[in-house]
């Protein structure tokens, strides 16, 4: 399979970088399936049914969220409703609405896609580690899952560092989420699994990780509030990696994505 992977979507600078890149790479790297996280996609706090709709209709098969998965007041009724959007699968078991992974039928392939949410620096979730074991056994690679996709949203990179050789083996690709920022550790682990501990995010990057830069500086220098965090609109870049698998799922291939705004372009050659 070929499948590609897109950092945290900031507002609507990230949608609109999604909607004018990603279907020219669709056809461009042949790809299989698209898993976008967006759980800053709507004002850059949440998801609404709206936000979840632009980024279908460019291309996404499925959506993750993190930390942001509720700020949205209608953003609920989305997650309970719309099979394609997960949530972090550490959530309180039968608590909270929503699912946390999913086996998706894309291309005549059976994906695998886990969203799990990370406890260094962040809300103490359920043990993410004790939560996507679950998940892997319940859809093994190689015997239910064509590919599996895990989505770490985490702030610590030793954290995602540790995820991923958790799921070596057992997973097609492994990759961090949250930080906005691409890390240049794109690689194959050694038992096979993609890895990058973090996509980058869709978004303006000039900006404070997404945001106006004016609060974040204010809070910063002043530790004062003045207002509230307000995505940047400009141009924005599509930031993710590409993953290609082999007969067993794993990873032959790994490298990154990057389109438009004020990144330096990087597109895989197939």
């Amino acid at each position: 399979m070929r499948l590609a992977f897109f950092g945290d979507v900031v507002g609507r600078a990230g949608r609109h970088a999604v909607v004018r890149h990603l279907p020219r790479l669709r056809g461009d790297l042949g790809l299989d399936a698209v898993v976008i996280n967006a759980e800053n996609a709507a004002g850059g706090f949440g998801i609404t049914q709206s936000t979840a709709d632009e980024l279908f209709e460019a291309g996404a098969d499925v959506l993750t969220l993190g930390n942001h998965s509720f700020d949205q007041a209608q953003g609920i009724r989305v997650i309970e409703n719309e099979p394609r959007l997960l949530r972090p699968c550490n959530y309180p078991q039968g608590q909270v609405p929503g699912r946390g992974a999913g086996l998706f039928n894309v291309k005549g392939y059976n994906l695998l896609v886990i969203n799990v949410h990370g406890r260094v620096f962040m809300d103490a979730l359920d043990d993410p580690f004790v939560a996507v074991e679950r998940e892997l056994n319940a859809a093994p690679l190689g015997d239910v899952a064509d590919a599996v996709l895990v989505d770490m949203h985490a702030e610590a990179t030793s954290e995602k560092n540790a995820m991923g050789y958790f799921c070596d083996g057992r997973a097609s690709l492994v990759v961090g989420t949250h930080q906005h920022v691409p890390t240049a550790d794109a690689r194959i682990l050694p038992d096979g699994t993609a890895y990058q501990t973090d996509a980058g995010m869709c978004g303006d990057y000039n900006s404070i990780i997404g945001m106006q830069t004016e609060e974040p500086l204010r809070r910063f220098t002043t530790r004062m509030r003045g207002g509230r965090f307000e995505p940047a609109t400009g141009d924005g870049t599509l930031c993710g990696v590409f993953v290609q698998t082999n007969a067993r799922g794993l990873a032959d291939r790994i490298e990154p994505i990057r389109v438009g705004g004020q990144l330096a372009k990087q597109v895989p050659v197939v």
